[in-house]
């Protein structure tokens, strides 16, 4: 059994959500549960039960009751909570009676300060901007794009674009021109709102000469909306602030259930990224299901540092929908150093923060100590994601962090929009251990041959459906991608694509990705995306890039280039493919190493190796990792066997 670093108090016990939706189950339901596994297991079989519960405890504001939980009990295509009528803005919008003065967001920018909005500013705001969108053409069912930072903007932009039944796609302004291009000329908007620069870091960054090329790319827009900050108002576009004063009456157009709400995009490892579609109905539910695991209340202080190409940034309106404030950062997170976000979660007294396991570990390895700088007396709950946080993260957190805390690690996807394991208020905090897995998410370990696996590794698995699966992806309309990208391994279950252990208590530790997907620092893309930036520079002939991130080793990202006849792979090429995915993908995305190979290994059918040398450069057995007889160039492995073997010493 591992070290307990925390165990809640008695009296944190019985004030928190989780506990109130305890209670609530046995006055209303008459079920009461020994421990919180035989709870778990209840909301993963009674779904009907469960997610009923969940809409009652919660409150769901809808116009019209849905007939029954589950119509269609299946993966893919199951059904959920048909007739319902409601919109996912209302969920907001209700708490504003409650609490008009009081402070909904909190804005800390590096480019234009510190704001704040109340819950009375923000729903006049929604308001207004949907009331411009309405004029400007946009109804139900037309797609609202954005290119903004973590800000109130891009906040109120969209609770504006839902309120009115559009679809929300929104990418973070260091994405590179076709990285955005990718993702949006997929889905055809009708309206983009972008900023035209900000600052990073002390540094200005015009983003105008990108933003032109998106518009001349995008023919499908009627209208473009800037936020100006490094220039003049381009001709034809409107201001954002000219939006934001009408004195209008809030309304929501009712939608479905499983009307779509935003596009989201999570990349395989082939073709353009893949546009998510999720419904407001289900993202209602998970979000309010969540709630219980992170403990939000109405007058709590929450922040979650995020980038807004992250799902982390949908995952403010989890706190959003509870009544909590949510405090944003927009800005270098080590700028003027490593400092400053503790400085902020202290100013603001935030009683919870949750940020990327790599901004945790940042911080231990520069050596600062939190708790020796600033007044954390309000922080009460932290929160880490994006890739695993390590042992000596969680030590370094309760020794110079704070002693009494209760450090909730969570793992999910932007593909669910959510957490499979995570936090319980109620629970002891385990060194290295998530403390249990989300209710009503059915998260198992299976091995290769579709068998449950407890205190060993395997594939992280999903036997029942979740309301906040992806209703499609956007273009898919056979269903295809949908299917192979989480079905196609286990018939009727979802495979997620990551490393989990799960011991008999419940507790779970997440190793890595166990697909070719790139995670760095929490924000995942595809291969493929990289491979277009890298193969589109007429010096390189092919390429593979696999992304070493696994629990306890340093990441390591290296890319394999094939160099074009007559070219050698030397600095000024290296520098060139490095520029080349800063500009198209992201600078987020270069490599750790470039290194020249004569050959990318393929299969028969011509796709590129990229699991099995990931395999194999974590350290398993040659033998094991691939079938050669299944290889069209079976001696290219040979390079990839002596490198693994290099970096073994």
């Amino acid at each position: 059994m591992t070290t307990v670093l925390w165990t809640p108090a008695p009296e944190r016990v019985e004030a928190s959500t989780m506990a109130a939706f305890e209670r609530f189950l046995r006055d209303k339901r008459g079920l009461t549960f020994a421990d919180y596994n035989e709870m778990w297991n209840w909301s993963v079989t009674d779904l009907n039960g469960f997610w009923s519960a969940i809409w009652e405890f919660f409150n769901v504001k809808a116009s019209a009751p849905f007939t029954t939980v589950m119509a269609k009990r299946q993966m893919p295509g199951a059904q959920w909570c048909p007739g319902a009528m409601l919109n996912f803005t209302d969920q907001i919008m209700k708490h504003v009676d409650q609490q008009p003065g009081g402070d909904a967001l909190i804005v800390q920018s590096e480019t234009f300060g510190r704001k704040s909005l109340t819950w009375a500013q923000l729903r006049q705001q929604v308001s207004s901007v949907a009331s411009h969108l309405r004029e400007m053409g946009v109804a139900k069912g037309d797609r609202v794009v954005a290119v903004l930072p973590n800000t109130e903007t891009a906040m109120i932009a969209f609770l504006a674009t839902a309120s009115i039944g559009a679809i929300w796609s929104l990418c973070a302004p260091d994405m590179g021109h076709v990285a955005i291009l990718d993702r949006f000329k997929q889905i055809e908007p009708k309206v983009l709102i972008a900023q035209d620069g900000y600052v990073h870091a002390g540094k200005t960054v015009d983003r105008r000469e990108i933003l032109a090329g998106l518009e001349a790319e995008l023919p499908s827009l009627v209208q473009c909306i800037t936020v100006p900050f490094v220039g003049d108002l381009p001709e034809g576009h409107v201001a954002w602030d000219t939006l934001l004063g009408r004195d209008v009456a809030y309304e929501s157009v009712q939608v479905p259930f499983d009307h779509p709400l935003w596009i989201v995009y999570s990349s395989g490892t082939t073709g353009n990224p893949k546009p998510i579609v999720h419904g407001h109905g289900g993202i209602i539910l998970e979000s309010a299901k969540q709630s219980l695991h992170h403990d939000f209340k109405p007058g709590g202080r929450y922040c979650w540092l995020t980038s807004s190409g992250w799902i982390m940034w949908n995952s403010q309106f989890t706190a959003l929908g509870q009544g909590t404030t949510v405090a944003m950062f927009d800005g270098a997170p080590n700028y003027p150093d490593m400092g400053v976000i503790w400085r902020f979660v202290a100013d603001e007294k935030l009683d919870f923060f949750g940020a990327g396991a790599a901004f945790f570990s940042g911080c231990m390895k520069a050596g600062i100590t939190p708790r020796e700088q600033v007044d954390l007396s309000a922080l009460k709950s932290l929160g880490s994601t994006g890739s695993p946080l390590s042992s000596d993260a969680y030590d370094w957190i309760y020794r110079d962090v704070k002693q009494d805390v209760w450090l909730a690690p969570i793992s999910g996807g932007t593909d669910l929009a959510g957490a499979f394991v995570l936090g319980h208020p109620g629970m002891p905090v385990r060194a290295g251990e998530m403390q249990c897995r989300a209710l009503g998410n059915a998260v198992r370990a299976y091995d290769e041959d579709g068998k449950e696996l407890i205190g060993t590794v395997g594939e992280l698995v999903c036997t029942e459906p979740l309301p906040s699966m992806p209703l499609y992806f956007w273009g898919d309309d056979d269903g295809s991608r949908l299917h192979d990208s989480y079905f196609d391994t286990y018939p009727g279950i979802w495979r997620h694509g990551d490393w989990i252990e799960i011991n008999e208590n419940g507790g779970s530790v997440i190793y890595g990705r166990s697909d070719a997907t790139i995670n760095r620092k929490g924000l995942r893309l595809g291969s493929a995306e990289i491979y277009q930036a890298v193969e589109g520079l007429d010096e390189v002939m092919d390429s593979l890039v696999v992304d070493l991130e696994f629990l306890g080793r340093e990441s390591f990202m290296p890319l394999f280039v094939v160099p074009a006849k007559g070219v050698t792979v030397d600095d000024a090429l290296k520098d060139k493919i490095n520029a080349a995915i800063r500009k198209n993908v992201s600078a987020r995305f270069i490599p750790n190493e470039i290194v020249e190979v004569a050959e990318i290994p393929r299969t028969l059918s011509g796709k590129k190796l990229e699991v099995p040398v990931k395999k194999l450069l974590l350290g398993q057995d040659p033998a094991k990792v691939v079938n050669l007889d299944s290889m069209a160039n079976p001696g290219s492995f040979d390079f990839f066997v002596a490198y693994a073997g290099q970096r073994a010493t």
